[in-house]
């Protein structure tokens, strides 16, 4: 039962209070009696049924019994004629949601609402049967819902074209046969009328698209008088625009004079509306944006809120690519860093940031901390990445945007918003050599009061990598040491992995750092204790001043290029023996295929069968099975194997996939065969390649399958001879070639006589991405110029006409075969130019490193910088040939 409700005391005024505190739905399935009484109370009633949908709104689960007593005592409440108690019953029948033989029972008092005089009757029926009934009943009903959709009275008309646009998701083939009076609807004067008959007509000719074409071409002469139809309208507009293959062909672009005439609108959602369609145009120019932007600026001076935002929202994306096209309205986004919404505000300093000049930056500067105070932290996280790309920009600005960025710092905030301030500042560091020394110490004043362990640990790592390049790395020690003494054992321990870091590459501060380790030998906490004593040793802990050794480094500076999944999986797989475990082979491969193979969909694993014991990565298990069979046994180490390649349809009689073997002089080709019929037994499987296309290979071995019994993955293999260390390329034709015998179903043996058949499977080709691991690096700047510069090149491509900027990096990633890192495979939305970093192992085991400039040139054309070292410049030279001839 609700408690009843009572005068809110002034000193609860903020806390939460809803009139349907404490209902529970045995109480009002009780109360749900009331509807069978013989004089019907509409008021009680209605309260009840309010009651009941709050619940079912909340998630309360009504059983089936409790649901059908309910619906079949509301089913009682159709004889009342009170109009309020009637619109409630309505709703309850539709949040029941009642099942095909309970329908039955109130179909007929529907069917007689929505031939009734009562208008509101009518509307709420249709509404509602169309929600109940099933496809059967529809056809029944149709002619009704047809005149209703032409009705004169626009609530009538509105509810059969909304229960249209529902119905064509269950029952399309019955609301497709409606178009004509769809159609008609669509020239009524009711504006509800007209956008929902707009709305529908659009979604049954959408997958049209020329009839799509004419509904536009039709329409935009002026004949839809609603804004919301009219918005309805730019928006398919656009959409035709967009779908039009000669869009940037040809000079003219379709539609846009109809998209330019909305601008001159009476209705404010149509302007905004067709303004921000032009904006988001592909392709758009200067001369096309410009009336746009001429509205959006008239509306940042509209005293409505939601003008405000809604414009220099738009103006924001417009500033991402076409900063120059917002210049104009600069003094007007300014006016708007003191509004009362901070989503505005946020949105207009943040505009304001990328279009805005260097003399421009200061007085930004000033604005911009007396703001950053007001707003939540989601909105000081987009400040600072604005403020970020600004001085990206305008490097000379460095010094205000830095100390603008150690100031907010200080001050309270969360997680996120500290994080992205250090990384802002990380990224400032490394992009803008004159910053570093002021940035470096703004970060060691931050982690003497830093809360938060992981920003604390990010701080030294970054310290010692970039502390000892500085001009007096010195300063910096006090700082790292106050941490051991200060803080928890994660940070302590990086603490340790710092200081090192100097000794290593500073010899006179070695004696210093020999003495701060030493301390840390008591420490109470066990990794501390071990990670000092590990670089106790490995300096050679005389505490003489001598040069570090170049092995050192790299075990301190160095990156791991084993994926961590892979040294897990070895390490827990290595069994204790006189032979040590040795890191050189762990798998250097990113593991992207578990050990079952992929096949056809709806069939078993082909491949390996059950995987073994134990997690051992693919390579691990590939190499096992391979060096198992004598004919490949002397072929050397595995350099890789690659992911199943299909070489068959989905549902066909045999399924087979591919999965090529890499060595230094050798390609074996292990195709995973499944047989799919119950009545055949397959004998002597082999696959005859053909490699007539591949000129470089020969054929040396080859091992048949002797047995392929229905549903049970096998294998047959084929070996390849190729020129050694050689990426060599080429095209392979394959015939799957078996005996085929019959099986008695009832006995399951097969018949001694079989017939040799033949099965043609798809093309398989080796490809320049196959001779390429995917190994990663954790710090790619330190890799790159740990890399002799003698073997670097660097050429410029021309990618020709692409879909997006996405689409290219992409291609150039699968091209390859390396792996991305840092994140860098992701292109932001609407930009013109990005940097991909990659990284891999070449065959031969020589480690390669890649730096790809993106940029868009003209309309389409995108061009390609591409910088690669390598530890072999023959490498360096091979990976410019794969992209030049890719």
């Amino acid at each position: 039962m609700a408690q009843p409700l009572v005068k809110k005391d002034d000193d609860r005024d903020e806390e939460e209070y809803s009139p349907f505190l404490g209902i529970e739905k045995g109480a009002v399935l009780q109360e749900a009696r009331v509807f069978n009484d013989p004089q019907i109370d509409p008021r009680r009633c209605s309260q009840v049924i309010t009651k009941l949908l709050y619940l079912l709104n909340q998630g309360e689960v009504f059983t089936k019994v409790e649901a059908t007593e309910v619906f079949f005592s509301v089913t009682k409440l159709f004889q009342s004629k009170d109009i309020g108690l009637r619109r409630m019953v309505y709703v309850i029948i539709k949040e029941l949601s009642p099942s095909a033989d309970e329908v039955i029972i109130v179909t007929s008092s529907l069917m007689k609402d929505m031939t009734s005089k009562t208008d509101m009757y009518r509307a709420n029926a249709i509404r509602v049967l169309c929600r109940i009934t099933d496809g059967t009943l529809l056809t029944q009903i149709e002619r009704y819902l047809k005149q209703a959709i032409v009705d004169k009275n626009p609530v009538v008309a509105s509810a059969a074209l909304v229960s249209g646009i529902h119905l064509l998701q269950t029952t399309p083939e019955i609301v497709k046969r409606w178009s004509n009076e769809v159609q008609e609807a669509v020239q009524s004067r009711a504006a509800l009328v007209q956008f929902h008959a707009l709305a529908l007509l659009h979604q049954i000719r959408q997958n049209d698209r020329l009839a799509v074409n004419k509904l536009v071409s039709s329409l935009s002469r002026g004949s839809v008088r609603s804004p919301l139809a009219q918005c309805l309208l730019i928006r398919y507009t656009s959409q035709v625009i967009r779908e039009s293959a000669n869009n940037t062909q040809t000079g003219d672009r379709p539609f846009y004079d109809f998209l330019e005439g909305c601008l001159r609108h009476k209705a404010e959602m149509v302007i905004f509306e067709a303004a921000r369609a032009i904006t988001e145009l592909n392709g758009v120019t200067s001369r096309e944006l410009t009336p746009a932007i001429t509205v959006l600026q008239l509306f940042l001076s509209s005293s409505k809120p939601v003008l405000r935002f809604a414009a220099v929202r738009t103006l924001n994306k417009v500033a991402m690519t076409h900063p120059m096209a917002v210049t104009n309205c600069n003094i007007d986004m300014e006016s708007l860093i003191s509004d009362q919404n901070r989503s505005i505000a946020t949105l207009a300093i943040t505009t304001l940031l990328k279009t805005g000049n260097e003399s421009s930056v200061d007085r930004l500067m000033k604005q911009i901390t007396n703001f950053m105070s007001d707003i939540a932290d989601e909105f000081k996280i987009v400040v600072v990445e604005a403020i970020r790309s600004l001085c990206l920009k305008f490097p000379l600005k460095h010094r205000s945007l830095m100390n603008f960025l150690s100031n907010i710092l200080r001050e309270e905030g969360g997680f996120e918003y500290k994080k992205a301030i250090v990384d802002s500042i990380v990224i400032l560091i490394r992009d803008i050599p004159e910053a570093k020394e002021s940035g470096l110490l703004h970060l060691c004043e931050f982690i003497e009061d830093c809360e938060f362990t992981y920003l604390s640990t990010q701080i030294l790592h970054f310290l010692g990598i970039e502390g000892p390049k500085t001009s007096d790395p010195s300063k910096y020690i006090r700082y790292i040491y106050n941490r051991v003494h200060l803080e928890n054992a994660t940070v302590r321990a990086g603490a340790v992995s710092t200081l090192v870091k100097f000794g290593a590459m500073i010899d006179e501060l070695k004696p210093r750092i020999f003495v701060l380790l030493r301390r840390c030998l008591f420490d109470n906490d066990d990794e501390v204790r071990d990670r000092a004593t590990l670089y106790l040793k490995t300096l050679g802990g005389d505490g003489a001043v001598v040069q570090t050794g170049e092995d050192v480094k790299e075990f301190l500076f160095g990156s791991l290029d084993i994926p961590l999944v892979n040294l897990e999986n070895s390490l827990k797989n290595y069994e204790p023996s006189e032979e040590s475990f040795d890191i050189n082979y762990v798998p250097k491969e990113v593991k992207t295929q578990p050990l079952a193979e992929t096949k056809a969909p709806g069939k078993k694993p082909t491949g390996l069968g059950a995987p073994p014991a134990g997690p051992p990565s693919t390579v691990d298990a590939y190499e096992k099975l391979l060096s198992s069979i004598p004919e490949f046994a002397n072929f050397g180490k595995l350099f890789k194997s690659s992911a199943p390649v299909e070489l068959t349809e989905a549902e066909t009689e045999y399924a087979v996939n591919v999965v090529k073997h890499i060595f230094d002089g050798h390609v074996v080709f292990q195709y995973n065969c499944t047989n799919t019929i119950p009545e055949q037994l397959l004998e002597n499987v082999t696959v005859i390649v053909d490699a007539s296309e591949a000129e470089e290979f020969a054929e040396v071995a080859s091992k048949p399958l002797r047995s392929l019994p229905y549903d049970s993955p096998g294998q047959t293999f084929v070996a390849f001879e190729k020129p050694e260390g050689v990426p060599a390329v080429g095209k392979f034709s394959n015939m799957l070639r078996f005996i085929v015998k019959e099986v008695d179903p009832s006995t399951g043996e097969a018949e001694d006589d079989g017939v040799e058949d033949e099965y043609q499977l798809e093309d398989l080709e080796v490809v320049a991405a196959d001779y390429m691991l995917k190994v990663g690096v954790s710090n790619f700047r330190t890799a790159w110029e740990s890399m002799v510069a003698d073997c670097e090149r660097v050429d410029e491509y021309g990618l020709g006409p692409r879909d997006s900027l996405a689409e290219a990096v992409n291609a150039v990633i699968n091209l390859l075969g390396m792996q991305p890192c840092e994140g860098t495979e992701v292109v932001p939305s609407n930009s013109r130019s990005h940097t991909c970093l990659l990284s891999g192992v070449y065959i031969g085991n020589v480690k390669v490193l890649v730096r790809l400039q993106f940029g868009i040139d003209g309309p389409k054309d995108v061009a390609m910088k591409l910088a690669v070292r390598s530890e072999d410049e023959a490498v360096s030279d091979a990976i410019h040939e794969i992209v030049a001839s890719g």
